[in-house]
């Protein structure tokens, strides 16, 4: 009922596409884990993948590729679990571009898109 915004119509889609699949933990009392999440339905964490050869001078880098999928002008946090260092908007080759640096906030990377918008966050972890 409602929009395709409302109805959830493009998290169905993934999760008839992409179905989650269960994995035996190794204890009966494993923590609850997520490596990202993001603060908006708006926006879909499309793609989480090691930094390639556009940030072949940072190793232990791993590129988080988000797009807006309403068609809003929406403002959202990115949060994550892992030790990142760095943040940096790069482009699809993976460099990083004119705006540089990604403050790190306590809520995580603020990510500003207009409708339809990719953007590729670089993050350089901790080792």
């Amino acid at each position: 009922a409602g929009s395709f915004q409302e109805a959830g119509v493009i998290q169905q889609a993934y999760n008839l596409n992409f179905p989650l699949h269960a994995v035996p933990a190794s204890c009966a009392q494993c923590p609850a884990w997520s490596a990202f999440s993001v603060s908006s339905p708006a926006i879909v964490l499309e793609t989480v993948k090691q930094a390639g050869s556009g940030a072949e001078d940072r190793p232990g880098a791993v590129v988080v590729r988000l797009y807006e999928a309403h068609g809003s002008t929406v403002t959202a946090w990115l949060q994550t679990s892992l030790p990142v260092k760095e943040a940096m908007l790069c482009d699809l080759l993976e460099r990083p571009t004119a705006q540089g640096r990604l403050p790190l906030e306590q809520q995580g990377l603020r990510l500003s898109f207009t409708p339809f918008r990719v953007l590729s966050v670089l993050l350089v972890l901790s080792r």
